[in-house]
């Protein structure tokens, strides 16, 4: 399967934007969730496709750039749905579906039909949940860091605590794929980034809804 390079991708990413404040938002997020998935894979010694879970971590969120306004707002409303606008963006540039599943699945931990229908999303109703060893891993690593005013990054016990509110079985999910790929050094990305590290408690800490 061909896997576009990073040019190719920052490309498509320079292609979508609908302006530079975007941009630079939305592509040092997915810079920094690949960099946190690539710090795992060398922790795990897990055997898979590190190429592709570089290109996943970087195309991830592209479908965000389809919920900005003329002015630049963002439609946080229907954040929800960005995965699947992104999956419709890579299919449309005719990528392989693998790279296009990179966006539809990553949201939260998983989102089932059930999910779906009882909170009334915006997303057609169907299963969006990670399959292989590399979708999972662009998954957690994207919860580490969220793109909020100002971005954050997210310790594992923030994260685990925020998505308690959607059930205990979000709660297992997580500390399944915690166990399997291990918990990321986060200080050195943090200070890297100027961005602050949100600890379990504090009352900054975004949703566990997608919203990252």
């Amino acid at each position: 399967m061909p896997i576009p390079s990073d040019e190719e991708i920052r490309a498509l990413h320079e292609k979508y934007a609908p302006t530079p404040e975007a941009l630079a938002l939305v592509y040092t997020h997915c810079e920094i969730v690949c960099e946190i998935a690539e710090r795992l894979i060398d922790r795990s010694g897990l055997a898979l496709d590190r190429a592709l879970v570089r290109a996943g971590c970087l195309l991830h969120d592209i479908g965000v750039y389809r919920l900005f306004d003329a002015s630049g707002r963002l439609d946080h409303a229907r954040y929800v749905s960005h995965g699947v606008l992104g999956h419709e963006i890579l299919a449309e540039e005719d990528l392989p579906e693998p790279l296009c599943r990179f966006c539809s699945h990553h949201t939260g931990v998983g989102l089932t039909r059930v999910d779906i229908r009882e909170q009334g999303l915006p997303v057609p109703e169907q299963d969006y949940v990670a399959e292989s060893v590399e979708e999972e891993l662009v998954m957690y690593a994207d919860k580490f860091h969220s793109k909020r005013n100002p971005p954050v990054f997210l310790t594992a016990d923030s994260y685990a605590a925020s998505v308690a509110r959607f059930g205990e079985e979000k709660v297992i999910r997580f500390k399944e794929m915690r166990t399997r790929f291990g918990t990321p050094d986060l200080a050195p990305l943090a200070a890297a980034y100027g961005h602050t590290l949100v600890g379990a408690g504090d009352e900054s800490a975004p949703r566990a809804d997608g919203t990252t």
